[in-house]
């Protein structure tokens, strides 16, 4: 059995896992759910992922493993693209906890909602707070890398895949990322990465 990957292909979450399997060459299968249309809340979708979102990860034996952070670890393991110096591990996995709490539920939010889903009735206030939120995450990022090429190694990791995904289509949600010209820099060092692929690849 082949690996398979369970994903809605224009999110950034799903495009990390590829983005990675894509670096180290793993051949695996696709098949997509369409976000939009519900097919992820169906009764028989949440019977085959208990957790109930993608993506998923199935293992040639069948196991499955959900959340795409806990995907890049589990496949990065051993590699360049995670550390095993255990400063620089545990500052990659920093990251990448903070693109969860702090990035993506804003930067990928806004997107989805402006390009993909339309925002919600009633949430305009909740767009413009998530949108304020979205930019002091890139705030954040700008500032760091205004003294660092990376996120938490001293080399190209799992940190940036994860928090590469939704910056770099951020302006799909309408964010400006003109004005970051550190962020600009290190977009282009992802993109230049051997196997690199795009989003919608």
């Amino acid at each position: 059995m082949t690996i398979r990957l369970y994903e809605y292909p224009p999110s950034g979450n799903c495009y990390k896992v590829r983005l990675l399997l894509a670096h180290l060459g793993i051949p695996y299968e696709r098949q997509s759910f369409d976000i939009a249309r519900g097919e992820t809340r169906t009764p028989e979708f949440r019977r085959r992922f208990p957790l109930g979102r993608l993506p998923v990860l199935e293992l040639e034996d069948g196991v499955q493993l959900a959340e795409s952070n806990a995907i890049l670890c589990y496949f990065a393991e051993g590699t360049d693209y995670l550390p095993d110096d255990r400063l620089a591990r545990a500052r990659v996995l920093q990251w990448m906890f903070w693109e969860q709490y702090s990035h993506e539920p804003y930067v990928a939010v806004v997107r989805a909602w402006i390009a993909y889903f339309g925002i919600p009735a009633g949430k305009e206030a909740e767009l413009a707070e998530r949108t304020a939120r979205g930019y002091a995450a890139l705030d954040a990022m700008e500032a760091h890398l205004g003294s660092a090429d990376w996120f938490g190694a001293p080399r190209y990791s799992i940190a940036d895949i994860a928090l590469h995904a939704y910056t770099h289509v951020a302006p799909e949600g309408r964010f400006d990322l003109s004005r970051y010209t550190a962020i600009g820099r290190w977009i282009e060092r992802v993109r230049a990465q051997p196997g690199h692929v795009a989003i919608d690849a």
